[in-house]
């Protein structure tokens, strides 16, 4: 009883603090201090007071454990209020991308080029995953087993056995096709991302037939999808306001729970991602070099939603800023929806190109694959741009990712589990890459359509003010 007792005193103790805190980052806002540096006030403030947690009490105490209950009310509240958004904002986006085409005979040439680039990046990024997998010398026979890593992969394992296993790929690609798009519009499907993604276009390009024919008609459809965009916009812009409480939460959370003997012994993989995922960021930066673009007037622009990105580990909660950036960057309003909408579900560098690589690398040799077999190695690059369609924009894309990959290639789905103490930290990285390679996608296809405005890439007072955010 006696513990019991202090156990509530010192939980109530660390929900003072946590509101504290929740207020500093309010005050903070109030101030207009920039939502950059106020995310990353958050970061740095939840891994401290996190670490201090587990210092004070341990990892799995029963005050840790009562304590990050009531921390879930904000951290998770923030995830579940991006997973609301999610299906709705990409259904509007694509529709409102049809809305805003000035020229509708460059309707397949731009859509074409963003597919192509998206994906294409994404079989590059799979190769900088192997590259860096095999510089490094990662094999997942070396990373322990732990209980955690284990319930994770038996659950994925199960999780795709009653969903996936068995179905050949022309029955995969099938399910990707949206039988009932209402059905889809819940997630109750893993593709059913991609299933609303068709959906939307199938009603944007009717759209396009209706104004050739009725133009009254199609006016007015215009203004109300239009309408419905602002205000899904809207939703979205209150609920990135919330993004500095919910990192703080999230991460408090995260380093009070985190077994910090499996983060040291991952610690090889946690740098070998970053340098892949760096290395992709500059190709990126390549890419518009080549093309004649200041890459360092990309990097000034697209910071901001970078950092969110970075720090909110979503895809989709960042489109409403990815597709402002583009803006600033003079890419044409109809492209940038494209491009940050269709970078929400197709070849998105990060979770669905290095990551899924380095897994099928790392597991290749439990099975006897040599991992430098050149036919292992360029099936693996196809197969992850293949499978890069349909990857969901909110927590755990770059997992189904990972599955796909595996099973296309017969390793062993369970051993995807091994990596569970470290996906928060390189997730983060992976998500900001992922926008990035939206981002160069509808810049790269303004320049190569000769729709972009230089006057405004090149203009350093043209770029994303987050301090009312």
């Amino acid at each position: 009883m006696i513990k019991r007792g202090r156990n509530e005193v010192f939980t109530i103790l660390n929900i003072i603090i946590m509101l504290l805190f929740i207020f500093g980052l309010y005050v903070m806002q109030k101030k207009q201090i920039s939502f950059s540096k106020r995310v990353f006030t958050a970061l740095g403030v939840g891994i401290v007071f996190g670490l201090l947690l587990q210092w004070v009490y341990g990892s799995s105490s029963e005050i840790i454990a009562e304590t990050t209950s009531w921390y879930n009310i904000v951290g998770t509240g923030y995830i579940r209020f991006l997973q609301m958004i999610v299906m709705p904002l990409i259904f509007i986006s694509i529709l409102a991308a049809f809305t805003k085409l000035t020229i509708t005979k460059n309707l397949g040439k731009v859509s074409g080029l963003i597919i192509a680039i998206l994906v294409g990046t994404t079989a590059v990024a799979a190769t900088v995953g192997i590259v860096t997998t095999l510089g490094f010398n990662l094999e997942a026979i070396e990373i322990e087993q732990g209980e955690a890593e284990i319930a994770r992969g038996a659950a994925m394992e199960e999780n795709y056995t009653n969903n996936v296993e068995g179905l050949t790929f022309p029955q995969q690609v099938i399910q990707l096709l949206p039988a009932n798009p209402f059905l889809d519009f819940t997630g109750a499907r893993s593709t059913s991302t991609i299933a609303v993604v068709i959906f939307a276009i199938f009603l944007g390009i009717a759209y396009l037939g209706v104004r050739r024919k009725e133009p009254e008609q199609a006016d007015m459809f215009a203004k109300i999808i239009d309408s419905i965009h602002a205000i899904v916009m809207r939703v979205v812009r209150l609920i990135i306001r919330l993004t500095p409480y919910g990192v703080l939460a999230i991460m408090t959370r995260t380093a009070a729970t985190s077994d910090l003997a499996s983060i040291a012994n991952l610690g090889k993989f946690v740098v070998a991602s970053y340098v892949a995922l760096i290395a992709m960021f500059i190709i990126h930066l390549m890419l518009l070099l080549i093309s004649g673009l200041n890459p360092i007037t990309y990097v000034k622009k697209a910071f901001p939603v970078l950092a969110f990105a970075f720090t909110s580990r979503t895809s989709a909660g960042a489109l409403p800023l990815n597709i402002e950036t583009q803006r600033k960057l003079g890419v044409p309003e109809g492209t940038a929806n494209f491009a940050g909408s269709f970078g929400l579900s197709i070849g998105q560098n990060g979770c669905a190109g290095i990551y899924p690589a380095m897994l099928a690398v790392m597991i290749a040799p439990t099975v006897g694959i040599n991992p430098l077999d050149p036919g292992f190695l360029f099936t693996l690059i196809v197969i992850v741009a293949v499978s890069s369609f349909g990857v969901a924009g909110v927590g755990g894309g770059a997992t189904f990712a990972a599955l796909l990959v595996l099973s296309a290639l017969d390793l062993p789905i369970a051993l995807a589990g091994l990596l569970i103490s470290v996906e928060p930290l390189i997730d983060m990285g992976r998500t900001a890459v992922n926008v990035s390679g939206s981002m160069t996608a509808g810049t790269l296809t303004g320049k190569w359509t000769k729709e972009l405005d230089e006057t405004v890439y090149n203009d350093q007072t043209q770029r994303l003010e987050t301090q009312d955010i």
